[in-house]
């Protein structure tokens, strides 16, 4: 199996995924979605929900094997935080 390729460069990807986030996800967003990820398609707006960001990940990329993934965690700007906290 080939290994995809981003099509964009980091900013128009990164513009994109903000994008389709605001577009398309955030309408749908309850308050019981706090915390969990989302895996969407910058491409299609297609996007998967779930508690475990490569869950949501692998099941975005089996209904589109070409997706284009932006990962976003609901309630955070971050997805990953690394070191203490203030």
């Amino acid at each position: 199996m080939s290994q995809l390729r981003p099509r964009y460069n980091k900013e128009e990807y990164a513009r994109l995924g903000d994008q389709a986030y605001k577009n398309y996800v955030c309408p749908h967003i309850d308050s019981g979605d706090d915390g969990k990820f989302v895996a969407i398609d910058i491409e299609t707006g297609d996007y998967e929900i779930d508690a475990e960001e490569l869950a949501a990940s692998d099941a975005l990329v089996a209904r589109n094997p070409e997706a284009q993934v932006w990962l976003v965690r609901v309630g955070s700007d971050y997805t990953r935080r690394f070191g203490s906290r203030a």
